[in-house]
Order: C-alpha cells, then sequence, then structure tokens
C-alpha cells in the first residue's frame, strides 16, 4: 500500500485505509437492511463515482434487492460547478417502493438535494439516502442523509470510487489532495 500517489499534476496521501471503510459500509447494510426488510425497495447506486461503495453495500444485503444505477455530475476537475447534470435517470419501477438512493459522496450536498426533489416530485413518497462519506462543513443546502459510513473534513479526495478527472477510482484506499492551491 503506498502512503502517497500522484494523479496528472497532484500528489495525493493516504487519508482512509480500505478496512475502515468496508466496516462503514458493513454497519450501513445492516441498518438499511433492518429498515427496509420485507418492503421490496429499490436501490438506486449514483455513478460513477459509487459503483464501488454500492458493490461492497449489495454483497452484504441479500440478493432479493433490486439495483439500479443513475448518474449526475456536478463536478470538474477538483470543483464543484454547483451546476446538476442529469447524464442517465433512475430506472426501474420505483413507485410505492422506498427508494434508497447510494452516493459515494457528499459535500455540498447539492446534487442529492436535486436528485430526492426529482424523485419526490415525480410521486415517491420514501427516499432515502445513503452516503459512503459525508463532509458536513461543506454542506451547502438542508439535506440530511439517513444512512452515513464515515464524516470526514473537506479535502478533496480520490480513492474507492472517487476520482480527479478520472484518475484513482480503482484504489481501495482512500486518499487526500496534498497542497489544493493550484
Amino acid at each position: 500500500m503506498q502512503d502517497t500517489i500522484r494523479l496528472k499534476d497532484r500528489e495525493f496521501s493516504l487519508y482512509i485505509r480500505e478496512t475502515e471503510i468496508v466496516d462503514a459500509i458493513t454497519r450501513i447494510a445492516a441498518e438499511i437492511e433492518r429498515d427496509v426488510q420485507g418492503k421490496n425497495p429499490l436501490f438506486v447506486g449514483i455513478l460513477n463515482g459509487a459503483y464501488m461503495f454500492v458493490a461492497e453495500l449489495m454483497s452484504k444485503l441479500p440478493p432479493v434487492y433490486e439495483l439500479t444505477f443513475a448518474a449526475y455530475s456536478s463536478y470538474r476537475g477538483v470543483k464543484s460547478e454547483g451546476i446538476v447534470k442529469e447524464l442517465l435517470p433512475v430506472r426501474g419501477d420505483a413507485h410505492d417502493r422506498i427508494v434508497v438512493l447510494l452516493e459515494d459522496v457528499i459535500d455540498t450536498g447539492l446534487t442529492m438535494q436535486y436528485v430526492m426533489h426529482k424523485l419526490k416530485e415525480s410521486g415517491i413518497r420514501d427516499v432515502r439516502l445513503a452516503t459512503m462519506l459525508f463532509k458536513p462543513g461543506a454542506l451547502r443546502c438542508d439535506l440530511k442523509p439517513d444512512y452515513v459510513g464515515l464524516e470526514i473534513g473537506n479535502d478533496f479526495i480520490v480513492g474507492f470510487g472517487l476520482d480527479y478527472d478520472g484518475l484513482g477510482r480503482t484504489s481501495r484506499n482512500i486518499y487526500r489532495i496534498l497542497n489544493n492551491n493550484k
């Protein structure tokens, strides 16, 4: 395991080890299973970043649950543009079901606020939000996740699905940026 990695023009240092991440996801899975057991939920993984979180979480739940994906974007480089773009809408029959959104990280909260509002506008009454990582210090809206793996500071991070311009997603550890003043 490397203590630092270099991606393009930036260097990142080890921040959260895989074991800590997996332990947090295991805890979230148990909480979700307790809350949705017997209720036919629809799980929606938010691409691209949440793919590793989704795979790890769903492997810890019974195989009786339906999983689909959606994609939204508000990032370019290391900054959020603040404008949410829907790249792939939620698919699957969500009416009269609990929808559990699975997100990699919530920082400003604007993307998930947009998605949750859109789902509720479409008539879905019970939308829940699970996030692997939560940055409460970066939150710019009234959003409270139902399930949180780990609360972290407002650093830019990569690994376990999170990327810097498409790089770093496949690391099983999470790294934080060094010298984010470029």
